[in-house]
């Protein structure tokens, strides 16, 4: 009997299944991390609104995760569209991405907590770079000679996929540096993600 009955099979649309699951886990662990102040009933309108802008650094810095957890969503579906075939050793791979996804939405309570603090924000870059390089690495596992994707996908498609996935981490990590500098301007930095994205998909196009 061969030995590959032995190895767990698990289809790319399970796959990807769990992983929206986990994604919105993910986004409802993160809105439970703001906190909501016990507001008295008999506060003024001029009161209500103080405690309520109070809250905008919170709100903010979940906001900004929030968009990083969308960007890993939207990236994660741009290489899962493509694969068609699953393999053990990238379901593993996948698994830990997940788990890093987890742990991106328990860190943002320290970035809303203690956003003025640059410990924080360099824990939660470096678990950006570290979940974004795992995404390219289940890109550069599934294309590499073809092996779970179409063989007629372009090469300056794949290549291109991979440039957007490299752009995460090496804007983070250029963000960390100049947190050494300027807190402020190193959590607005990842912005330039999205021109950066246009950029590529330019010189990609095919």
């Amino acid at each position: 009997m061969s030995t590959n009955v032995f190895v767990p099979k698990v289809k790319p649309e399970h796959v990807v299944s769990f992983g929206d699951a986990i994604f919105a886990f993910a986004i409802t662990l993160m809105t439970l991390s703001i906190d909501i102040p016990d507001l008295p009933p008999n506060l003024t309108e001029s009161q209500l609104l103080s405690r309520l802008y109070d809250m905008y650094p919170q709100v903010e810095s979940y906001i900004i995760s929030f968009a990083v957890i969308a960007m890993f969503w939207i990236s994660y579906h741009q290489v899962f569209n493509f694969i068609r075939e699953s393999h053990i050793s990238m379901v593993y791979l996948n698994l830990l991405f997940l788990l890093l996804i987890t742990f991106l939405s328990i860190t943002t309570s320290l970035v809303i907590n203690y956003g003025s603090y640059q410990i924080p924000y360099v824990i939660y870059s470096v678990l950006v770079i570290m979940t974004s390089s795992l995404l390219a690495l289940i890109w550069w596992h599934a294309t590499k000679d073809y092996k779970l994707v179409d063989k007629n996908i372009h090469p300056l498609f794949v290549r291109g996929v991979m440039a957007n996935l490299l752009l995460i981490p090496f804007v983070f990590a250029i963000s960390i540096l100049v947190s050494f500098f300027d807190l402020d301007i190193a959590q607005y930095l990842w912005l330039i993600i999205a021109p950066l994205n246009i950029a590529v998909k330019r010189k990609y196009r095919h």
